[in-house]
């Protein structure tokens, strides 16, 4: 009897959970990760000449429901041309059935993994200001997220930030309608309850229907993994986004980017209510080079009508 190694039994596990690539442009490399959907795996595009990533159903589908969410994701996706969101590339169905789609291939670290190297709290700060714009930017086009978390968002090594996973969004509004009809759908039902714990809002942990202050909810959740005791005024703000009663939360994602961008500015924000004294303490501490200026006249003014006096 002729026993295999453990290097030799990942090898043929790996190729047994490999996508069927064979007659399409894409040439496999790697496997860049797993999910309760599918994998996520690293090829070339042959007909280019670049790497990207591509997402494949990687599980037993007989409903077709995963492809539906799969080829959903991807459209929802491809509607939102914004810095701060991956690129579609490309999407269609494998020889052996299981539907794919391509997107950039992001070089970086999920920002869980990266939080480590941003060493001040205004890095931190300024990173999660572009996570904002990105999901403002999703709100506007009348798209929800639902799954805001440190594992969703990539750092890149030249200041990229990147929202990921849009398995789970939501089509809201006007734009439902017309989406729907172009094969978008509405993602989950009322009811259906998806999210990650400690992440999710109440509202959507209890599955009821949600709008666009349950992505507040869920990026206060982040701003205090990021920020954790590193500022009273911070931590309002996060509480803010995160309290359990969603009209007493931001309204919208930039009211709640707005209050970081006025904190890293030096201005009051709206969470953390200040007394006249810490008010005017924060007017001196914004303007302190001019005031020290103006102060070093005055002394130089008052030396030399002293000196004059003699």
């Amino acid at each position: 009897m002729t026993y295999l190694s453990d290097s030799a039994l990942d090898r043929l596990r790996a190729a047994a959970d490999a996508p069927d690539l064979s007659g399409t442009r894409y040439r496999l490399i790697d496997k860049l990760g797993q999910g309760g959907m599918g994998g996520v795996y690293r090829v070339e595009d042959t007909e280019l000449g670049r790497k990207v990533a591509l997402k494949v159903i990687g599980v037993a589908d007989p409903g077709g429901d995963l492809a539906s969410r799969l080829l959903r994701e991807a459209r929802v996706i491809a509607q939102l041309e914004h810095p701060g969101i991956i690129p579609i590339h490309d999407v269609g169905t494998l020889p052996d059935g299981c539907v794919f789609y391509t997107m950039k291939l992001v070089q970086g670290r999920r920002l869980d993994e990266h939080i480590a190297e941003l060493g001040t709290m205004a890095d931190r700060l300024r990173v999660f200001e572009k996570i904002c714009e990105a999901v403002a930017f999703a709100h506007s086009h009348g798209v929800l997220h639902r799954d805001l978390k440190p594992q969703n968002i990539m750092a890149g090594p030249f200041g990229e930030v990147l929202v990921m996973d849009w398995g789970i969004s939501k089509v809201i509004g006007d734009l439902e309608g017309k989406r729907t009809g172009a094969g978008m759908g509405q993602g989950t039902d009322h009811g259906t309850v998806l999210g990650t714990p400690g992440y999710m809002a109440p509202e959507q942990a209890c599955g009821e229907a949600v709008d666009q202050r349950a992505d507040v909810y869920s990026l206060g959740a982040v701003l205090h993994f990021m920020n954790a005791a590193s500022s009273k005024i911070i931590a309002a703000v996060s509480a803010k986004a995160m309290n359990q009663d969603p009209t007493q939360r931001y309204a919208s994602v930039r009211d709640l980017s707005l209050d970081v961008a006025h904190f890293l500015d030096g201005l009051p924000v709206t969470a953390y209510p200040e007394s006249w004294l810490t008010r005017t303490w924060r007017w001196m501490l914004k303007n302190r080079a001019w005031l020290l200026l103006v102060l070093a006249y005055l002394v130089m003014r008052s030396l030399f009508i002293l000196w004059r006096g003699k």
